[in-house]
């Protein structure tokens, strides 16, 4: 059952309510259920989140759901800026579960100097590859972060050793130009140690069924391909 007065609005997050009511969205909501899954672990209770894009809200939704203390949801690219996106989404799940996730219309690069304070927890989600300075993006979030920063991306360059990173020439990476880089895990390390984060830990996402970090279903280990691109999560502790 579509729910009422969400046929309006172009929708990337899917939504399910305890009334049966759904929301189709392009991401799908089993997948976005697992993400989250892996995104809030450890649990979140009593903790304050930083949700940097957060588009239609799933996460900001969710993580509310899950007893975050405070939320806090950021975006600006997809609520005013250039992105296809609106905040009407936002709005209409907002009103529909009489959240208090609380919202601020602020690009990446402003969040220091927004005078936001600092989060346990900040989510970094579907961001970084649609930065043109990626690693100026990851260092303001990471600035926002008290103990645990979450990172979903892309990731590239799968047998590469060294830290890099992948340019894509415009509307290459899902026919969309506003994808420019992706980061392969060594560069996403190397960032997050520069940032402060002791301790990280990278996971394939559950979009990502023949992630290079998932063990293979065979006798044979499967190779990634060098130009291969995934979707990774990747926690990070101070």
């Amino acid at each position: 059952m579509q729910a009422a007065g969400a046929e309006h609005i172009t929708w990337f997050h899917s939504f399910q309510f305890e009334d049966g009511a759904t929301i189709k969205g392009l991401r799908d909501i089993e997948i976005l259920k697992a993400e989250a899954d892996a995104i809030f672990s450890p649990e979140i209770s009593g903790k304050t989140v930083l949700d940097i894009g957060a588009w239609d809200g799933y996460f900001s939704f969710e993580a509310e759901r899950r007893g975050a203390a405070r939320v806090l949801a950021t975006d600006h690219f997809c609520w005013s800026g250039e992105g296809w996106g609106t905040k009407a989404g936002f709005d209409f799940v907002h009103d529909r579960l009489g959240s208090h996730v609380e919202t601020r219309d602020v690009d990446v690069g402003d969040l220091p100097k927004a005078d936001l304070g600092q989060f346990d927890l900040v989510l970094f989600l579907g961001v970084f590859y649609h930065l043109k300075d990626p690693y100026a993006g990851l260092e303001a979030a990471a600035s926002m972060c008290r103990e645990h920063i979450v990172v979903e991306t892309v990731t590239a360059l799968p047998l590469e050793t060294l830290p890099a990173m992948r340019l894509f020439p415009p509307g290459e990476l899902d026919n969309d130009p506003t994808n420019f880089f992706a980061p392969n895990i060594p560069a996403l390390e190397v960032m997050l140690r520069t940032f402060g984060f002791n301790r990280i830990e990278p996971i394939p996402s559950p979009a990502s069924l023949k992630h290079p970090l998932r063990p293979s279903s065979s006798w044979r280990p499967s190779r990634p391909k060098a130009n291969g691109v995934y979707r990774t999560i990747v926690h990070g502790w101070r």
